[in-house]
């Protein structure tokens, strides 16, 4: 038989499901963890968990079976959880390592398998690859029943939704959030974090908060193209001033403002920067991956605050944020951690962040936006996801690695930079960024322009140029 290695991407393993994303290679991939945690600890736990995804639980019983099968202890939410959910319960239950059955934001065929590190976020570069090297090609899959194990002590239950939003409820008064006067529409993508807000903020309109495996075909990630209900429900209602969405295992963010208008991560992490340095007196490193506008070194700049910029991929601010006093650390894909939580993307937590904004200055996410542009200036991204196949996407990667791009269309540019990805400093003020996907054949296209139209415009013709 022939075994496909198992490579783990930005941030898991993710893969098709019932095509590489089976029992047996989940099987596979557990029994490499196994034997890293039993080299590295006297008596590993590992906590684990699913979102909402199809065959999540399927999936996590047979981890944490052969995990149970080969010695270590495991402890396994009771109800489908989130990211966060899980990062925050290593801490809590004093866990070696965290597990989460999830493929994030990728479309409804995919299942995955992230790595959750004893510090409450992502597991670091060093110990992925180590785990990964000892995923074996072939591995004898448990038959016996979790009561067996639970007999034996390997296995118990834990609630997690709950531990989490007691959690919650003492990082933010819900008595004054839920008095105020700008209500909130909340769209969980039909994704884990579905319950939370429902049981912190009762009066928030709630869109896509119900059990849907196949996310009704849409790939739940916050971007403005997937969530136009969530869009049309805020701008056709005026009580309604903010918008907030969350991506399939809630650790992303994407929002809105009273009037429909998509507030993206980039926004989000200025706004993040204003409201703890300058309402909070709250300082520290920001920290950002390569895809994030340069915008943020301005502000930065502005309130004397440090930048560093890392590779794409969340575990790599995780592990900065675990050593160094960072404020906010984030990525342009949504992913966002702040100080005084955990190393970990959480887009619930960063919403209810911005609505304590909102609600203790009284302002609009509108008129917040708009005190960040008085420093900043004002400025458009967007992002083009070319669905095309990995050879296709290598040769345009390759091109652009060897210098093969002069200008793109009417653009041209003045500097290049290539942490991750290649990375273009316009002419015009703006830049254009080329990445490949790790987990999906696509060719990511990233823009920024100083407005909307130049932005689109940007992106055609780089489309017309690559292509």
């Amino acid at each position: 038989m022939t075994t496909e290695k198992i490579k783990f991407g930005t941030d898991g393993w993710r893969a098709i499901i019932a095509q590489d994303f089976t029992v047996y290679n989940v099987g596979r991939v557990s029994k490499g963890l196994a034997d890293w945690l039993l080299k590295t600890n006297n008596k590993p736990v590992v906590l684990i968990g699913h979102d909402c995804r199809f065959g999540g639980q399927l999936f996590t019983e047979a981890s944490a079976k052969v995990l149970c099968a080969n010695g270590v202890k495991v402890i396994m939410a009771n109800v489908f959880v989130s990211t966060p959910m899980i990062s925050l319960g290593v801490l809590k239950v004093n866990a070696s390592q965290g597990v989460v059955i999830t493929a994030s934001h990728n479309p409804p065929s995919y299942n995955g398998y992230k790595l959750k590190g004893a510090h409450g976020g992502p597991s670091s570069p060093k110990d992925i690859a180590a785990v990964e090297a000892l995923i074996p090609d072939e591995v004898e899959m448990p038959t016996l029943p979790l009561s067996f194990w639970e007999e034996k002590g390997l296995l118990e239950y834990v609630n997690l939704e709950d531990m989490y939003i007691d959690y919650l409820k003492e990082k933010f008064d819900f008595e004054v959030l839920s008095r105020s006067p700008f209500k909130m529409a909340y769209d969980a993508m039909y994704g884990a974090g579905q319950n939370v807000i429902r049981r912190l903020l009762p009066g928030a309109v709630l869109i896509h908060c119900d059990d849907n495996p196949g996310f009704h075909g849409q790939a739940p990630e916050p971007l403005d193209k997937n969530l136009k209900e969530l869009a049309h429900t805020v701008a056709t209602t005026p009580e309604i001033k903010i918008g907030l969405a969350t991506d399939g295992d809630a650790d992303r963010i994407g929002l809105y403002d009273g009037d429909g208008n998509f507030v993206d991560a980039h926004n989000i992490i200025l706004l993040l920067i204003h409201y703890l340095h300058k309402y909070k007196n709250m300082n520290g490193k920001v920290v950002i991956a390569f895809s994030v506008t340069d915008r943020v070194k301005k502000l930065c700049a502005y309130y004397g605050l440090p930048v560093e910029v890392t590779a794409i991929g969340f575990k790599y601010i995780s592990e900065i944020m675990v050593h160094d006093d960072v404020l906010v650390g984030g990525e342009e894909s949504g992913g966002i951690a702040v100080k005084g939580h955990i190393p970990e993307r959480d887009g619930i937590y960063d919403g209810l962040v911005l609505y304590e904004f909102m609600t203790q200055s009284g302002k609009t996410l509108k008129e917040l936006c708009q005190e960040v542009y008085d420093i900043v200036g004002t400025f458009y991204y967007d992002r083009n996801d070319l669905h095309i196949d990995n050879d296709k996407k290598n040769a345009i990667i390759k091109k652009a690695n060897d210098g093969g791009y002069a200008k793109f269309g009417k653009y041209g540019f003045n500097r290049i930079e290539t942490i991750d990805g290649i990375k273009y400093h316009l002419d015009n003020g703006g830049w254009i960024m080329l990445r490949a996907s790790g987990t999906e054949p696509v060719l990511r296209v990233y823009a920024e322009g100083n407005s909307k139209e130049e932005t689109l415009d940007i992106l055609a013709d780089v489309k017309r140029t690559i292509l």
